[in-house]
């Protein structure tokens, strides 16, 4: 890796891109055994210095402006915050017990996406270990860990990320986290992680002071300057973002990367960064074990999800928000764009992927959204009923059991789970856990109250929260509590009624390994929907092997007269099996055709 820290032995090797100081000092140690060591000036910008007789934990950082001391952008570990030393990691030191491990196909994903703090009560790399077993018997393939970047303070969702190389020191250490994923792989589990390229964090960034060339200012975004991927000296910035997709891959053996709101890069260059980074994984680690880069990307582009430089999949959008309106009955914000037809939008997300392929979206006043996406295998989208973001980024942080029809959402359930799509699960879904996931932080000063002011101004044009005094009860994202609030109750997945849900997440979730994923290998996908009356659907896919899923469903509270039957034997019925023509509400039907015989 060409940026930051490299230890061999007892022999370090410190680089810093520094293109706005001539000069750069090296301060290593601590104590009597701090120094201070000039670093040579190379071309380009960078500074660079080999230094004999250190060890790992060795504290570190730069002096590059006369200021206070910065740490190193590519740190492996922050043991004392963002605003701390670096320090000294051997990127070779963990002995792994997993080198036969390969991944495994995508076709075979289940994700389970959670959050390291809040996941466990002690909110730990450890901790997390200690639930995998619970995972394999749910029946998930793989875990999506929420961003790792190390934030300011002791709580964050992980999204304000300043140093992209350091796992956060709140969770545990580097070896801690790569032991998450060696006992992960010994279940057979992937692991993913969230990362962030399209901004660093409001409190822990320094790269203005030394390298400005990180930022272009031609394109501005909700956090300032974006991050130059298109400008002037771009190619240094990009070989960052690009090795640190590849340093998660290979020094911790993770499975792939989702990457956070594509839609937010400004990246007009010949080839954009997804693409760049998707090579590089193909080139690398790639060619050796399954990897997978998933996008979370408001635009809809397709055009990202095909060619030879591709992403596996993105996070479907338009599944969630189709499926939240029929089973919550929110028209909210952007909901109302699914409000007037949910069940079309429902089945053309099941068939095709994305609702939105181009047409005008009036909640973004007509301006086109989307791209063909009809022409892609069903395995290129993840659908999710739930997510961090859907769930937190409601003022309340409410989950779907506290908000949907019970029945609905069981239907809804199965539809996310006997799919060809890969389905994505949040945290404690699979039990109906009722704590809330709120939108938390560990900020302090202005910035903390700019935070708390911000939050419940975000949703004053709410007719729920018109009023100061009920936007005044909206947790404050920096309070302990809010934090606390958001931890998983585990406890509850032993209790009547969410063990229910327990049991049917496990039985979808079967039926979907035994009846569903052997027959996804193969390209001959392909799928067609019809919407009958105003809440009948039936889609019908061809899957990769020429096996033929059919599903008949009545997205409505009362019972429908005249779905068409569908052939092949009975997978799954959810609801109650349909009576001749007639089909009960809240009901829905999955039937399976063998592929037909070669010639």
């Amino acid at each position: 890796m060409p940026f930051g820290a490299a230890l061999r032995g007892r022999s370090a090797r410190f680089r810093l891109w520094a293109p706005a100081c001539p000069a750069v000092t090296l301060e290593v140690g601590e104590g009597v055994a701090r120094r201070e060591l000039p670093m040579q000036a190379m071309a380009d910008g960078w500074h660079g210095l080999g230094v004999e007789d250190l060890a790992a934990g060795t504290p570190y950082s730069f002096r590059v402006d006369g200021g206070p001391a910065v740490a190193d952008p590519a740190s492996r570990f922050q043991p004392r915050d963002v605003n701390g030393p670096s320090a000294l990691v051997d990127p070779g030191a963990f002995e792994w017990p997993d080198d036969g491990w390969r991944g495994r196909p995508w076709r075979e994903a289940v994700v389970y996406e959670l959050h390291v703090g809040a996941f466990t009560a002690e909110g730990t790399f450890r901790a997390a270990v200690e639930r995998l077993d619970f995972l394999a018997s749910l029946g998930a393939t793989a875990i999506e860990l929420l961003p790792l970047a190390d934030f300011a303070g002791r709580r964050n969702w992980g999204y304000d990320g300043a140093l992209p190389f350091a796992p956060d020191a709140s969770y545990g250490t580097p070896e801690d986290l790569k032991r998450l994923v060696a006992e992960a792989h010994r279940r057979g589990l992937m692991v993913l992680l969230d990362v962030v390229y399209n901004h660093f964090g409001p409190e822990g960034n320094h790269l203005h002071r030394y390298a400005p060339q990180f930022f272009n200012a031609a394109h501005q975004t909700p956090w300032g300057a974006a991050i130059n991927f298109d400008g002037d000296r771009a190619a240094t910035v990009r070989d960052f973002f690009v090795h640190n997709a590849l340093y998660w891959i290979e020094e911790f053996h993770l499975d792939g990367l989702r990457l956070d709101a594509v839609h937010a890069i400004a990246d007009g260059s010949p080839t954009h960064i997804v693409r760049d980074i998707a090579r590089a994984i193909a080139a690398g680690p790639g060619r050796d074990r399954h990897v997978h880069m998933v996008l979370e990307n408001d635009r809809n582009e397709s055009r990202l999800l095909a060619g030879p430089a591709r992403a596996t999949a993105q996070w479907n959008d338009d599944w969630h928000h189709a499926a939240h309106v029929l089973v919550s009955g929110e028209t909210d914000g952007y909901y109302a764009d699914y409000a007037a037809r949910p069940v079309a939008h429902l089945g053309r997300a099941l068939a095709e992927g994305f609702a939105w392929q181009g047409e005008p979206s009036p909640h973004r006043g007509g301006e086109a959204r989307g791209e063909p996406s009809a022409a892609l295998p069903p395995l290129a989208f993840v659908p999710f009923l739930q997510n961090h973001d859907q769930v937190g980024n409601r003022a309340l942080g409410e989950r779907l059991c506290a908000l949907a029809d019970p029945a609905a959402l069981r239907l809804a359930t199965a539809a996310l789970l006997l799919a060809p799509a890969v389905p994505l699960l949040f945290m404690g879904e699979e039990f109906a856990c009722t704590s809330p996931f709120l939108f938390f932080c560990d900020f302090e000063g202005r910035l903390a109250q700019a935070v708390r002011d911000g939050r419940r101004r975000e949703f004053a044009a709410f007719a729920r929260f018109a009023d100061p005094a009920a936007r005044e009860r909206i947790p404050d994202p920096g309070a302990l509590e809010t934090f606390e609030r958001s931890k998983l109750r585990w406890e509850e997945a032993g209790e009547a009624g969410h063990r229910d849900c327990l049991e049917l997440y496990r039985a979808l979730l079967a039926l979907r390994a035994r009846h569903i994923v052997p027959h996804l290998a193969g390209g001959r996908f392909a799928a067609t929907h019809a919407v009958h009356g105003s809440s009948g659907l039936a889609v019908d896919w061809t899957l990769g092997d020429g096996a033929r899923l059919h599903l008949r469903a009545n997205f409505s509270g009362a019972p429908i007269e005249g779905l068409p039957p569908a052939a092949g034997e009975t997978i799954h019925a959810q609801g109650g099996e349909p009576e001749r023509t007639r089909s009960p509400a809240w009901s829905g039907r999955w039937s399976l055709e063998p592929a037909p015989a070669s010639p």
